[in-house]
């Protein structure tokens, strides 16, 4: 015998006297519509991934564009060329062409590390302010899909233009307004894609974005290798024209999130959006009526302050404490994922080749997350990893042989990135629909702030190795231990508003199951 059609169920469901008050959850209205995980869905949930991709390569591309080119001594025989600033400049030349990076075509050399860490701290700056400026628009007028179409285009435009750059003010300007347009990128496309999809397929979908920002990470070395002797800012060009593209690629093919639109209570727009992505056999079914019949619209909820999902962090103690955890544990696995690759020129090691195995690094930690999210504890395996980092990290400068460096380097790095996916995962499950989009993306810029001070600390290891790799260990250890404070996760279910979130918080400290 077939099994009932979902639908019907849901409606009997809702219209049942006996249990008229427990009308179905928008959870699972969502999960009986669109069935099993199909390729529509995937197909979505991949093409908004894909974001990632750019993202990350305007995240680490400083970390050619702005390197310390190598160089050598015109004169062999004259013995006091070693420090490039203390011989007259007709004493050595650099190996390269002066246009490979900005530091040598504009003369930077000598400058402090202060000046030359400047983009690069600038570009961080411009993520931690954006990200707070932007936050909430994508929960409250915007949306998740067109903060992200915005974002991404504004950050390739600014690509572009940052390409054209004539010295170092119009290059640090450019580069804190790519950053202000990228912040939100990665939290949009994870908290857009997730909710695209059915409980049982999330964390996987989730992690697909991480795979794509591995991806982006390694081809940076790979373009740079390719074009290498030639200008700086063809890097720009090849990665941000592409960009343009698909931004405007994402506008025409991309559905809005179904609980946003719940939420604000778009009814149209909710019901042509879940058609689009339900089980073929369900979406003759799927009409505004049979939705009116089955949920409660929220009305109050349409009209929503910019900032209403601060206020709720603000007001709600439970919120605030798991927001402050998360951002504390996220300052210290920022300070590793974004220093440690733009510190690794000051490593004995091929930089082509370090930057790759770095990169590389990223794929089997996000594929590991992906493959095992059902079974990993989220509070000790994010602590666990944090105190691997950091043990590794403040080994790395106190051994001298160059390899043992690199392999725990790479231990130290794949830890960071593996904890920060798991945290990202974490935070979604902590944290209703209505300020799902702000709290990760809140989580997202302290990983910033913690990139912001790591170009400094790298441009000043240059003359001190601990003030990199031994600041970054002992802060990741220390941040990591904020994690202990929070709930587990693992099993539960998304919650969409504050209301729901707070039962089940409720649910869980008297033992029934979530």
């Amino acid at each position: 015998m077939a099994d009932p059609n979902p639908l019907l169920l849901l409606r009997e469901t809702a219209e049942s006297p006996r249990i008229v008050k427990q009308r179905p959850s928008l959870d699972d209205m969502i999960e009986r519509c669109i069935g099993d995980c199909r390729w529509t869905q995937f197909f979505q949930a991949t093409l908004i991934s894909i974001a990632w991709f750019f993202d990350a390569q305007q995240t680490f591309i400083s970390v050619f564009t702005d390197a310390v080119p190598t160089w050598h001594c015109t004169s062999p025989s004259n013995s006091s060329c070693k420090n490039i600033c203390q011989v007259s400049r007709d004493s050595w030349n650099w190996d390269m062409p002066a246009h490979t990076s900005i530091i040598s075509e504009w003369s930077l050399e000598c400058s402090g590390s202060i000046i030359t860490g400047l983009p690069a701290s600038f570009f961080f700056l411009g993520c931690l302010i954006g990200g707070f400026v932007l936050a909430t628009l994508a929960d409250s007028s915007l949306g998740r899909k067109n903060m992200l179409v915005l974002c991404c285009l504004l950050m390739s435009l600014t690509g572009v233009l940052t390409a054209l750059s004539t010295n170092l003010w119009m290059y640090t300007a450019l580069r804190f307004i790519s950053g202000f347009a990228r912040a939100t990128i990665g939290t949009c496309a994870l908290v857009l894609s997730t909710e695209l999809v059915e409980k049982k397929w999330r964390g996987n979908v989730g992690i697909i974005g991480f795979i794509w920002f591995t991806v982006g990470f390694l081809s940076l070395p790979g373009i740079a290798y390719l074009i290498r002797g030639s200008s700086w800012r063809l890097i720009y060009l090849w990665t941000c024209v592409p960009s343009v593209f698909y931004s405007v690629l994402l506008y025409f093919l991309v559905r809005e999130s179904p609980r946003w639109l719940y939420i604000k209570g778009r009814k149209e727009e909710f019901t042509k959006t879940l058609r689009s992505i339900a089980a073929p056999e369900n979406r003759d079914s799927l009409t505004e009526s049979f939705f009116g019949s089955c949920l409660e619209w929220e009305e109050e909820l349409q009209e929503t302050d910019l900032y209403s999902a601060l206020k709720t962090f603000l007001q709600k103690s439970w919120a605030f404490w798991r927001l402050a955890s998360l951002m504390v544990v996220g300052f210290g696995g920022g300070m590793i994922y974004y220093g440690m690759p733009l510190g690794l020129g000051n490593l004995p090691f091929n930089l082509y080749w370090s930057v790759t195995l770095n990169a590389i690094l990223e794929l089997p930690a996000s594929l590991l997350i992906f493959f095992l999210i059902g079974k990993l504890n989220r509070k000790f395996s994010i602590l666990g990893l944090a105190l691997l980092s950091g043990i590794c990290s403040v080994t790395c400068v106190l051994v001298r042989w160059k390899w043992m460096q690199i392999g725990l380097e790479l231990i130290s790095f794949f830890s960071a990135v593996t904890a920060l996916d798991l945290v990202l995962i974490y935070t979604l499950e902590l944290f209703p629909t209505c300020v799902r989009n702000s709290a990760v993306s809140m989580v997202r810029q302290a990983l910033v702030f913690g990139g912001v001070f790591a170009p400094v600390l790298v441009a000043a290891s240059r003359k001190n190795g601990f003030l990199s790799y031994g600041v970054f260990g002992v802060i990741i250890s220390v941040c990591g231990l904020f994690v202990a404070f929070l709930p587990e996760t693992r099993g539960t279910t998304f919650c969409d508003t504050i209301y729901e979130e707070e039962q089940k918080n409720v649910a869980i400290s008297n033992g029934v199951d979530t």
